[in-house]
């Protein structure tokens, strides 16, 4: 928008708070107001108030560009109260017409009255003004302006009926389809439609007609405006304005209900109304489809109708068979709603257009009187026997797609299902919703032929009969070298792409080796059951031709107790997962023993997964389960490890399993199709910009190039793409980063596809964690075999799970990692077709950058992965498991668990864990005695925590979820929001001594964030914060890696409006503090750089939050980690206790989960990358943005942060180290 037709406006409430929204030059006073009361609190919380400007109280319908405000100046908010109403026996003119027999008076909703109130005395105003402006005009004796069209009615004001508040203040009735207060909001509205004006209270088009005409009836109209009368139209045609008006409202209405409109259902509304004094009837609404038949029509089929610029009433009614989905209270989101206002505005405007041109193209004279002489039965035959309704329609229609405004493209969804290819998709999406720029990139991946090679070892013929039963006749480069090392009894890594036949590297090899050997056993071990169940469904396959009983099957959570006795005593091929392996297997290794003892092979796959703290516990559970095959079975399996995406997989795999020897295969063989990598930048548009004290930031609307713009929603665009990839038939998969996400795009999806193609609403479905075992293989067997077409995923299948053909994948956001980001995209492609990728970009840091820099994204090798095995925590955990599997030998177990062993111990031996006896070789063998019967039962592999909290949903009893403690606290609290599964639920009751928490699922329009603060002990002091100290001392190279404590105290907590994030309440909270050991990475700020800052007035303690936080935000790009591992140390801007001069990130995991550990050797290599990102960010504020200091993950809402403070700061640490 340019600078000539756009300014911004600056509103002030008495409370101090402020507001600036940008305006047009035909902005006014109206839609003003209206703006305010959904994005300005003061506005929201108190409807009924006054604008003024130096004094004077400003009008309804006055534009804002008629008032002199400079740059400086503001108008001010005045909220006010209504007045009690008083007896009058004047009636008032936009008060209905209500019978004294009913009780209707009496039980007026005061809702209803508060808002009507405020809008009849807006009206009333609107009235007074145009009343004068006709008196002028007319008794003023100026001459009416000639119009440059003959006949033509001319521009008139567009003054519009308030669809937002007259919606929001109609309720959902269980007696009837309106009810008693909806009845009195239906009847005060249309009391004041009662002219074809432009809209309501404008000019008459047939008293603007008539003006012209200056002879023949000028007198008879000066008597009539005289008299007060600016209304020209005929009983009849008042009417037809009035029935129109309601049955465009009552369509609205009804489609927010989740209901069809039929005519049983207008008869009954209409008979409702007749008690309150409208006398519409059925016949009137009739008389609207022949007028209009292209806004009103009357159908007999029973097809689901979007909610468009036709009104389409159904001429049938079966009771409740009206409602769209079964409950009728799950009325449609707010996402819609905006859209339901513009349909509404565009036919009360195309209505009031057809009807103004119908009557200038039909004769017909002023009388004396100055009334119309026609009649409705002579326009009904003349629209009848012309064309000119059609024609008009047709062109405003072409018109409105040519000039629709780029505000409204949010709205507007693509109705065609056409299929196309992938690679048609990319124009498709250019020309429709990607029109404003949204596509910043495409990265065309090109095609890779095949290498195949040959296998220099005979095969047995019942496996050269499998490969032929599965398709195989030749290998690619890789599998051929892994599995003839494998053969050979090596221990091997294979790193390729994904899709690249990493799955037969190790069941040839196996099949083979158990073919062979009657007795050989193989231990498969899969991160996730979903997986675990696909690679059974291709052994299966495979081992048809094969006379030998492998007897494969899965042991894991799903697997029942018969099935469990069967495989321990049979099964030589046995598929689990670490946690069977960690809570079932090795605890009870003795009734494994015939597996363990004839292990040949254990294969790990998808290696990539075990990393940070999963993978710690990983690693530990495989040193135990190795440490009983040598001491007690006396095998010594070989190991398989395949990895689709990792830059360091041998050194990864070796230390995983605790490995001496490892051949690793990565020059991949395998073919792959062309991929089109698009990258997409949700587009900018105008934002208000609130001024308060705090404020919220949520991650789908982030500040972006400016203060006054932002991004529109990421998660609206995703929803959009996956809709459109769905209705083109390209299966599809949309990776959101949580579970929260993925319900999201899940429901706004199904909303979009409901109204351009509601035959596949059902076509789409949410995989994610936490569904029970027979919905997930139903959800994976539905999509496999084509029945679903779409799903919104977490990473749960972002692993090599086969589902068939995908064509595209969508990712919405960075997901972690850019090795997280190429698995997703690896989904697509598969079986030799060409696929589609789209990374939409949320608005924070890493995102943009990559926007802005795309080779930093195509050009960025794949990152490490580590795990700590060391861990302390972890160790001692998984030491008390193992001595209670097999006795501990501090001279033997060394090999397995590492230098520490031996002071873990010690350590365990003191809290009552571990109890020691000479052996009779004199070494000292530790056994367990600590009070659980199985203590790998406490240990929860997949979070380090063992303490949790369980959440119930109250109304069904049932546990909802079970969260960390250390995270409990975040999410739920007396008063809290909680989200599950796309429902909200309101936190009632925290039971702290059961570690429970209560909560109702409700309707609510906010969400909740604690107020907290957290204090990081680095071990070696015995306070939270440290007397300060003369850092000038310390060595240059003086990043450190430290053990620390960290206590979080919950004070309070914000309640924030969904719609526009701010913070309306304020609520006070009393919990008990959290504390844990962790590790953290810090770096101490010598004084002279504290001095120099201080010198240039800028805040030190904001430059070391700042520098913080850009420093988390440049991790990830380095090291496989998530942002929720790690957090800063965020200063309380109400906290004045002395704050430490160091520069500070921790584990937020307690014991630490080895991502600081990591960080420390290349802390100097983080600050110089952190520095890039401030120094090229191009915002000016002192507070930065979120491209550069502000994080989502600050617990004190990003305050206290300083830019230039934090890029002096850096600078100063990197010079003092050179």
């Amino acid at each position: 928008m340019s600078e000539s037709n756009h300014k911004e406006i600056q509103i002030r409430a008495l409370t101090g708070e402020s507001i600036t929204l940008p305006v047009t030059p035909t902005t006014t006073l109206h839609h003003l107001k209206l703006l305010l009361r959904h994005s300005f609190p003061p506005a929201t919380t108190s409807p009924n108030f006054h604008l003024f400007f130096k004094g004077d109280k400003l009008r309804l319908q006055t534009q804002i560009a008629s008032y002199p405000i400079q740059r400086d100046e503001f108008l001010v908010l005045i909220p006010f109260t209504k007045k009690e109403k008083e007896p009058s026996t004047t009636s008032d003119s936009l008060q209905p017409n209500v019978p004294q027999t009913t009780n209707a008076s009496s039980s007026t909703s005061d809702l209803a009255d508060s808002t009507w109130s405020s809008i009849k005395e807006d009206l009333s105003l609107l009235r007074d003004a145009t009343e004068n402006n006709a008196s002028n005009s007319e008794l003023g004796k100026e001459k009416p302006s000639e119009t440059s069209t003959e006949g033509a009615l001319g521009p008139e004001k567009q003054i519009e009926l308030p669809y937002h508040f007259i919606l929001n203040t109609l309720r959902e009735s269980s007696d009837g389809p309106l009810g008693e207060h909806n009845c009195e909001v239906f009847a005060k509205v249309l009391e004041s439609v009662n002219c074809l004006s432009e809209l309501p209270f404008g000019h008459c088009k047939l008293l603007k007609r008539a003006r012209p005409k200056g002879g023949g009836g000028g007198g008879g109209l000066k008597k009539r405006v005289s008299d007060g009368a600016i209304c020209l139209c005929p009983p009849w045609l008042k009417i037809v304005v009035k029935a129109f008006a309601f049955v465009n409202i009552f369509s609205a209405f009804i489609y927010l209900q989740l209901r069809e409109l039929t005519s049983i259902l207008l008869e009954e509304a209409l008979s409702e109304l007749a008690k309150f004094g409208v006398n519409l009837g059925l016949g009137d609404i009739k008389n609207l489809s022949l007028l209009c038949p292209h806004l009103v029509c009357f159908r007999d089929d029973v097809e689901k109708t979007s909610f468009d610029d036709i009104i389409v009433v159904l001429n049938h009614s079966t009771g409740n068979d009206d409602l769209v989905e079964d409950n009728p209270k799950r009325v449609r989101k707010w996402l819609y709603v905006s859209k339901t206002v513009s349909t509404l505005k565009r036919r009360d405007s195309s209505f009031r257009k057809i009807l103004g041109w119908a009557f200038e193209q039909l004769p017909y004279e002023f009388g004396d009187e100055m009334t119309v002489g026609i009649s409705l039965e002579e326009l009904l035959a003349a629209v009848k026997d012309d064309d000119f309704v059609k024609k008009e329609d047709k062109s405003k229609r072409v018109k409105r797609r040519k000039t629709t405004s780029k505000s409204d493209l949010n709205h507007i969804g693509c109705h065609d299902t056409k299929s196309l290819l992938a690679v048609e998709m990319i124009d498709h999406l250019r020309k429709g919703i990607g029109s404003e720029g949204q596509i910043v990139h495409i990265e065309d991946i090109c095609a890779r032929k095949a290498i195949y090679s040959k296998i220099h070892l005979d095969l047995s013929e019942k496996m050269r009969s499998a490969l032929k039963c599965i398709g195989v006749s030749k290998f690619y480069s890789h599998q051929a070298e892994s599995i003839q090392a494998s053969l050979h009894g090596e221990n091997v890594v294979v790193a390729t792409m994904t899709s690249s036949g990493k799955s037969l590297c190790y069941n040839l090899p196996v099949l083979e080796v158990l073919s062979m050997n009657s007795s050989s056993c193989a231990l498969y071990i899969f991160p996730t059951k979903a997986l675990a169940q696909d690679q059974l469904r291709a052994l299966l396959h495979m081992t048809k031709g094969f006379d030998n009983d492998f007897n494969i099957g899965i042991y894991d959570g799903d697997t029942s107790h018969s099935e469990r006795m069967w495989l321990r005593d049979n099964s030589r091929l046995l598929i689990t997962n670490p946690d069977m392996l960690h809570i079932s297997i090795l605890p009870h290794h003795q009734q494994f023993s015939r597996i363990l003892s004839n292990l040949r092979f254990v294969v790990i796959d998808e290696t990539h997964t075990y990393k940070g703290a999963f993978g710690s516990h990983t690693a530990l559970i495989l040193r135990r389960l190795k440490r009983l095959c040598s001491h007690v079975y006396g095998s010594v399996p070989s190991f398989v490890f395949s990895t689709a995406t990792s830059a360091n997989p041998r050194e990864h795999s070796m230390e995983l399993a605790n490995l001496s020897t490892l051949e690793l295969f990565q020059n991949d063989g395998s073919p792959s199709t062309r991929k089109l990598f698009v990258l997409w930048n949700p587009a900018l548009r105008p934002k208000a910009i609130i001024k308060k004290p705090q404020f919220a930031m949520g991650t789908d609307e982030l500040a972006d190039e400016s203060a006054n713009f932002v991004r529109s929603s990421p998660i609206v665009d995703v929803s959009r793409l996956f809709a459109e990839m769905v209705q083109h038939g390209l299966r599809c998969i949309a990776f959101c980063k949580s579970r929260k996400l993925c319900e999201l795009v899940l429901s706004y999806t199904r909303e979009i596809l409901h109204e351009t193609a509601p035959w596949l609403v059902d076509s789409i479905c949410a995989y994610r964690g936490g569904y029970m075992a027979e919905e997930r293989r139903k959800i994976e067997s539905s999509f496999f075999g084509g029945k679903v077409r779409g799903v919104a995923a977490t990473n749960a299948l972002e692993l090599g799970i086969d589902v068939g053909e995908i064509d595209a994948t969508l990712h919405l956001g960075f997901p972690g990692s850019i090795a997280s980001l190429w698995q997703q995209a690896g989904r697509g492609g598969r079986r030799d077709k060409p696929s589609l990728a789209v990374y939409v970009a949320f608005g924070g840091p890493l995102d943009q950058y990559f926007m802005r820099h795309p080779n930093k994204l195509f050009g960025r090798p794949i990152e490490c992965c580590h795990v700590d095995s060391q861990n302390k925590k972890i160790l001692e955990q998984h030491l008390v498991c193992a001595a209670n599997e097999y006795p501990l030998c501090v001279n033997y177990d060394e090999q397995y668990f590492g230098p520490c062993l031996e002071s873990v111990i010690i350590s365990l031996k003191a809290r009552g864990y571990l109890s020691s006896v000479l052996s009779s070789d004199s070494s000292r063998m530790w056994n367990y005695i600590g009070p659980e019967k199985l203590p790998s039962h406490a240990v929860n592999i997949r979070a380090i925590e063992n303490v949790r909290y369980s959440v119930i949903d109250q109304k069904k009893n049932g546990v909802l979820e079970e969260i960390e403690e250390s995270k409990a606290f975040f999410q739920v609290y007396e008063g809290a929001v909680y989200m599950c599964q796309g429902r909200t639920y309101l936190v009632e009751k925290l039971d702290l001594s059961n570690k429970t928490a209560f909560c109702k699922e409700a309707d609510l329009k906010y969400y909740t964030k604690t107020r907290d603060y957290t204090d990081i002990h680095v071990i070696g002091g015995n306070v939270a914060y440290p007397l300060k100290v003369e850092t000038d001392m310390f060595p240059k190279s003086n990043a450190r890696a430290d053990v620390c404590k960290v206590t979080t105290t919950w004070f309070g907590f914000y309640r924030i409006w969904r719609g526009s994030n701010q913070i309306f309440d304020t609520v006070d909270l009393a919990l008990p503090h959290y504390s844990y050991e962790s590790q953290a990475v810090w770096v101490p700020v010598p004084l002279s750089i504290k001095e120099a800052v201080v010198k240039q007035n800028y805040d030190f303690r904001g430059g070391l939050h700042a520098a913080s936080h850009a420093i988390l935000h440049v991790v990830p790009l380095h090291i496989t980690c998530n942002l929720s591992d790690l957090a800063p140390e965020c200063p309380n801007p109400h906290d004045s206790r002395f704050y430490p001069e160091r520069i500070l990130i921790y584990d937020q995991h307690p014991g630490g989960c080895g991502i600081s550990v990591q960080v420390q050797p290349y802390f100097t290599k983080f600050l110089e990358a952190a520095l890039e990102l401030l120094t090229c960010c191009r915002c000016s504020a002192e507070v930065g943005c979120p491209n550069c200091v502000q994080s989502f993950v600050c617990h004190e809402y990003n305050e206290v942060l300083h830019k230039d403070a934090a890029i002096m700061i850096i600078k100063g640490i990197l010079e003092a180290g050179n």
